[in-house]
């Protein structure tokens, strides 16, 4: 009986989910229902796979829309009806196009008008699937109107959006949220009625008891509507089947590309190999995901046409087939990879590939996918409304000064001490939290459909430019839609973009073939590197914690680093078992207290749960479940199930199989807790590997080429660290830094020999077409000779001339910045007005006559601070204050126990919980001959002793020694003073 049903995914506009709509319905008596959100189909799919669970049939369609306008509702009478409604919305969405007055014509939807809308069209002349729709309190009017003579087109359309007076104030204060005003401002026809919400059939019935015509009419197009998806075990997948034009033919492209390039991984296949291989095509072939692979290779293929660097990595890097067709370049033998962690009989989902490229080359792979293959789009996230958001924007909408709104967000008041409308901010605030806000997109999926997308949804043109659907990853798997992972990074940039600069700056250097892997492995210089915490730069083994952790655990092999790859994660870090490993690893003689069947099963990792796949080796040979109750246990440990009584079930079954076996419940349960504690943020060891792989290239960079490597680290963003350090850590490799000069500079950095030049970008307010007209400049015409040459060849503004002056970057001209400026500003007009037009004569230059101005090196220390946000100099250069009596970090371990003083050059510093939910800090420091030390600030000290932006800190604490690695226990920490600018006084 009710064709016009809204969830919250209605934006800013429903008041509650399409669950909640189903137990309403079934509360109500009702058997079919369309839901029919406002411009959106988000809510659908799962709508349907739950509505059987109430024993309703569903029916879906849109609300279609112009602003708060109805200008009809579409059902769809079947699976291509709700393809139709989904191409038309997404027409107009894409477009931005205004929804026209009269809808067009659907083969397989009925379209139903506003009543009123109907009396303001005049329109009288309906097409077969087009009715009228008719509201309880709109039947006055009925009575009274020549549309009551069209009886076979008229229908219920007694819209739901509430259900009661708590849900109205939820959606007007979601209207007023919409639309940016104070609720008291809040025009009423942006709001809802408060008759929209469900009513028992047999108020209806009796409400339209004088038009028995209509609930007929409105009950034949329920009962003519269905639409079917199959979800959970009776899902099939959706995406693309073929890859060519037969599954067979399919086979027969993935076994050749595995025969003509097996001798490229493996120059001599042993049976192993082989019998690897075998087994996994055939376990692709019989599980249909040969395609997958296909697509896979495609998209890495057209990426190595293009000399796009890339890493595969996800579960599906334990393949040897993904191995061999480079898909990855993870070697599954070396590693003995569990093959059955990424593809087993039991698993309906094919293998999980992130394949990773440059940041810079992302959109161009993406932009091909979406001209390779027909029915693509990029996978949708929502963002929901967090607590504290919510309650700044209903603070807003309540008129509440930013004091007031501050206090309620930040959570400092008593609840005793609120008025009654900062109650109703919090009140309200906890009702609206966890609503969706706003469609986005997925940081990585793309979706490549068997159909076309709007089989299955609407889709949004977001700026990225590429059609995004309406649903997020848990529904699109629960119906057989499984994304690729096409993810960008910057870490294969900077390794890109150091081979070019290694080209430019040492072109006696032979070509490098970054891809030789297996030499970096085998590297002393580079395991050392490892070994020392000397990654700064290198993809995801820089931070202090992995400096950290590759010190403790002496790493210095690449098995030694893939182990670390997983550990640094939280959930092995968590459970106690990092310490564990490092402990077994460190001292052989702790591996006996390893379980014998843990150590029978992780020989590798001393009977610690490491990888992903350990959960299911555990699950499967300790406690006798079988590998697709150990992959429900797997993703249910990672958040992905949908039935949370599946995974209840696999946990009774482990429990009880291991008693059965004899174990005792104190092993039992700490196995148990140990699967549960870090299944969910594990990595699978492939996964590892590639982050290893890439590892690796940047670190051989890093020991041989030091400084294009960090020109490059440079210009692609940095990483963990400040620009500061990176730099810090380039003078450390030998590197000069200049500032940015008007001959050498570029907008990136710019390696000449030993010396990097640093880029105008770093230039806070310098703007973007000064650069161009710079640099197009220079590279037409050459080298500037002088201050004048400049000014006669660049138009510029005195305050951009003043901006390149303060940083010296006409050093060249032996002139100091002082005197330089005094020019600028007779030599220029000083309002900034200077003709565009170029000169026909070059002018001749006034020489003007300038007493002897000096400037000094604290000057340039604060002209650099405020222009690019650092002083070039070392911050210990600018103490004002002596520092007497500190040890140095390399004595550290001198001091096991006892409390030292160290002076330390902030690095980084963040916030973090201890074990007992309380907050601590963690920093980082370098001391003045550049070594690091790392400082905990436990809670006594974390308030008293802040710590205030970069610069040096007196750090007086006690030394502790965890395996070899030392650190600081903070008992008081105090910021040095510098030296005053000299122009202040």
């Amino acid at each position: 009986m009710y064709l016009n049903c809204h969830s919250y995914y209605s934006l800013r506009y429903g008041t509650f989910s399409e669950i909640e709509l189903l137990e309403l319905a079934k509360t109500n008596g009702v058997q079919a229902l369309a839901l029919t959100d406002i411009n959106n189909t988000s809510a659908c799919l799962n709508f349907i796979r739950k509505a059987k669970d109430y024993d309703i049939k569903p029916v879906v369609g849109i609300d279609f829309r112009n602003g708060n306008k109805q200008v009809y509702v579409g059902l769809a009478k079947n699976n291509e009806g709700f393809q139709e409604l989904n191409s038309f919305l997404s027409h107009h969405s894409e477009n931005k196009v205004k929804l026209p007055e009269l809808a067009p014509v659907f083969e397989n939807c009925y379209i139903i008008y506003p009543f009123e809308h109907v009396l303001q069209l005049e329109k009288t002349d309906f097409k077969v699937n087009e009715f009228i729709g008719v509201s309880i309190e709109e039947l006055r009017k009925l009575r009274f109107s020549k549309l009551k003579n069209l009886e076979s087109k008229l229908v219920v359309l007694q819209t739901v959006t509430i259900r009661g007076k708590k849900d109205f104030n939820a959606h007007r204060l979601l209207r007023a949220i919409d639309k940016n005003t104070l609720l008291s401002k809040l025009d009423k026809s942006e709001e809802c009625k408060v008759t929209e919400k469900m009513i028992p059939l047999d108020e209806i019935n009796e409400a339209f008891v004088d038009f028995p015509h209509i609930i007929e009419n409105t009950n034949r197009i329920l009962n003519s509507c269905a639409i079917e998806f199959g979800f959970g075990e009776h899902r099939v997948s959706q995406n693309l089947k073929l890859y060519t034009d037969s599954a067979a033919n399919d086979y027969k492209l993935l076994e050749k590309l595995c025969h003509d390039n097996l001798h490229k991984r493996y120059s001599c296949p042993n049976e192993v190999v082989l019998n690897r291989l075998q087994t996994e095509l055939d376990t692709i072939k019989s599980l249909d995901f040969v395609a997958f692979f296909l697509i896979n290779y495609d998209i890495v293929s057209y990426a190595n046409s293009k000399g796009y660097f890339h890493v595969g990595r996800g579960s599906g890097a334990n393949s040897i087939v993904a191995y061999i067709i480079g898909i990855t370049d993870v070697d599954p033998i070396e590693l003995d990879l569990y093959f059955e962690r990424f593809i087993n009989p039991f698993r309906a989902s094919p293998p999980d590939f992130d394949i990773d490229f440059s940041w810079k080359d992302r959109d161009d792979v993406t932009a091909y996918i979406f001209r390779r293959f027909p029915h693509t789009a990029l996978m949708a996230t929502y963002n929901t409304f967090k607590y504290r958001a919510v309650v700044r924007e209903l603070g807003k909408v309540f008129g509440l000064p930013k004091e007031e709104i501050d206090k309620l967000s930040k959570g400092n008041y008593a609840v005793s001490q609120l008025d009654e409308i900062s109650q109703l901010v919090l009140k309200y605030g906890k009702l609206i939290e966890g609503f969706p806000n706003h469609l986005s997109v997925h940081s990585a999926g793309v979706l490549i459909l068997d159909r076309p997308v709007h089989y299955y949804s609407a889709t949004d043109m977001p700026p990225k430019g590429f059609p995004t659907v309406q649903f997020d990853m848990i529904i699109a798997e629960d119906v057989g839609v499984f994304k690729f992972d096409i993810l960008g990074q910057r870490g294969l940039a900077k390794i890109k973009d150091a081979l070019d600069i290694i080209a430019e700056n040492r072109p006696e250097v032979p070509p490098i073939d970054i891809t030789n892997v297996e030499a970096f492995k085998k590297d002393k210089n580079i395991n050392n590197l490892l070994k020392a915490g000397g990654a700064i730069g290198a993809y995801y083994v820089e931070s202090p914690a992995m400096r950290g952790l590759m010190q403790q655990l002496q790493t210095q092999d690449y098995i030694g680093l893939v182990a670390a790859s997983s550990i640094i994660r939280p959930g092995v870090s968590g459970s106690g078992m990092k310490e564990e490993f490092i402990k077994r690893h460190r001292y052989p003689e702790k591996r006996k207290n390893a379980h014998p069947i843990l150590m029978q099963i992780m020989p590798e990792t001393y009977g610690v749960m490491v990888y992903q796949e350990d959960v299911l080796k555990v699950a499967n040979q300790f406690a006798d479940l079988s590998l697709g109750e150990a992959d429900v246990l797997r993703r249910g440990m990672s958040g992905k199930f949908r039935s949370r009584q599946e995974f209840v079930a696999v946990e009774e079954k482990f429990i009880s199989n291991c008693r059965k076996k004899g174990f005792t419940d104190e092993l039992i349960f700490e196995v148990w807790n140990q699967i549960k504690s870090f299944a969910g943020y594990a990595f699978a060891k492939g996964h590892s590997a590639s982050y290893a792989v890439e590892s690796y290239q940047s670190l051989y960079l890093k020991c041989y080429f030091p400084l294009e490597f960090m020109t490059a680290v440079l210009n692609n963003g940095g990483g963990f660290y400040s620009v500061e350090h990176y730099l810090h850590e380039a003078q450390k490799q030998g590197a000069t830094i200049c500032a940015p000069c008007i001959n050498n500079s570029e907008h990136p950095n710019r390696l000449i020999g030993t010396s990097i030049y640093l880029g105008f970008g770093y230039l806070k307010n310098l703007e973007t077409f000064t650069v161009q007209r710079l640099l197009t400049e220079r590279q037409w015409h050459g080298a500037f000779s002088s201050l004048d040459d400049f000014i006669d060849r660049v138009t510029i503004s005195i305050e951009q001339l003043t901006i390149l002056i303060r940083i010296d970057a006409f050093r060249f001209t032996k002139q100091s910045k002082t005197e330089l400026l005094w020019q600028a500003i007779f030599k220029l007009n000083a309002d900034g007005a200077k003709s565009q037009q170029a000169k026909l004569f070059k002018i001749q230059h006034k020489a003007f006559k300038l007493p002897k101005l000096n400037s000094n090196w604290i000057e340039n220390a604060y002209d650099e601070m405020e222009l690019l946000g650092f002083p070039l100099c070392n911050y210990f250069n600018l103490v004002n204050g002596e520092m007497a009596n500190g040890v140095l970090a390399s004595q550290m371990k001198d001091f096991i126990n006892k409390e030292v003083l160290i002076y330390g050059s902030l690095v980084t510093t963040r916030f973090n919980n201890t074990s007992q939910g309380k907050l601590m800090r963690l920093s980082t420091f370098i001391d003045i001959n550049g070594d690091y030390f790392d400082a905990v600030h436990f809670t006594d000290v974390v308030e008293k002793y802040p710590i205030n932006g970069l610069g040096v800190y007196a750090c007086y604490g006690r030394i502790t020694d965890r395996f070899d690695f030392y650190s600081m226990n903070v008992v008081w920490s105090r910021k040095m003073g510098i030296l005053e600018d000299p122009r202040n006084n």
